[in-house]
């Protein structure tokens, strides 16, 4: 019998897979942890584990450019799963293959938060003439980050209002969604997976993003480490970081809107205090 990667077009490969469809039959699937986009599978050897993805949802990214972009990615030293091809099943769902290198972090310390602000920096500090031939998507930001947004009457006034404030800066690639559960960890290696949003973008909201989840699903402390980290090496003036803080806490209240945020106990009252400490937020309820 054999494994879903039998059953795939492979538009693009390399060696790994053609020694993978050989041994086949020394394969063994398991089901991880699905996300709102895609299904996902660990196929394993003896000695080595991949990860296949299966968009077979609503969601349908452009899987060629993934696969070419952590090719460039991980070529250039950046904490990314190696891609090992990409195509189409039977049901012309989009599929791909990259190694397995580990599971989200659980724990944190102020080292960890400290790696993975580096990590983001490195990734924003890429130089575009590294990607070659590749060409970074490049979206409207308020209807990529804000999709239906003008039907909540509160949060667009806001959101117009800063967006006219500041212009957005597309000039460098950014992960687009860099929080704990898009980052994996083995033997002390930190690893950024789903690139799905990967784009050309403005660094200042890929950090305030990041920022703003850790405070609301971490803690204020260990978000602090984070961000002091991170303008060690990235230099972004106070009322700008203030400004795109503002814009990710509006995004996470739209998407919390909409239904598509985790909650705990504490969640709510840190976004409270996260509208409350900022001067652009006065007018915002939850």
């Amino acid at each position: 019998m054999g494994t879903p990667i039998s059953d795939v077009d492979w538009v693009e490969k390399n060696e790994i897979m053609d020694e993978l469809l050989h041994r086949e039959d020394t394969l063994t699937t398991y089901a991880m942890t699905h996300g709102f986009e895609a299904e996902v599978m660990k196929i394993s050897s003896n000695d080595e584990s991949f990860v296949l993805k299966v968009w077979n949802k609503s969601s349908k990214p452009d899987i060629r450019f993934q696969f070419r972009l952590l090719n460039v990615l991980f070529e250039r030293g950046v904490s990314v799963s190696k891609p090992v091809g990409w195509g189409k099943n039977a049901n012309a769902d989009q599929v791909l293959l990259t190694t397995f290198d580990g599971t989200p972090i659980h724990k944190v310390d102020k080292k960890k938060m400290t790696e993975l602000a580096n990590i983001l920096s490195t990734i924003h500090q890429i130089h575009l003439d590294d990607f070659g031939d590749i060409q970074l998507p490049k979206y409207d930001f308020m209807d990529y980050f804000f999709p239906g947004a003008r039907e909540h009457e509160d949060l667009y006034d806001v959101l117009a209002s800063l967006v006219q404030m500041i212009p957005i800066k597309q000039e460098c690639m950014i992960h687009g969604d860099f929080h704990l559960g898009n980052i994996v960890e083995e033997n002390g290696r930190y690893t950024v997976i789903d690139w799905t949003n990967g784009q050309l973008g403005d660094r200042r909201y890929d950090f305030a993003w990041s920022f703003t989840l850790k405070k609301i699903y971490i803690s204020e402390r260990y978000a602090e480490v984070f961000r002091s980290a991170y303008l060690l090496e990235n230099d972004i003036n106070r009322e700008d970081l203030e400004v795109f803080e503002a814009l990710a806490c509006l995004r996470w209240i739209l998407l919390n809107r909409r239904g598509g945020t985790p909650k705990g106990p504490n969640t709510m009252n840190r976004i409270k205090s996260i509208i409350k400490n900022n001067r652009f937020l006065k007018k915002v309820g939850v």
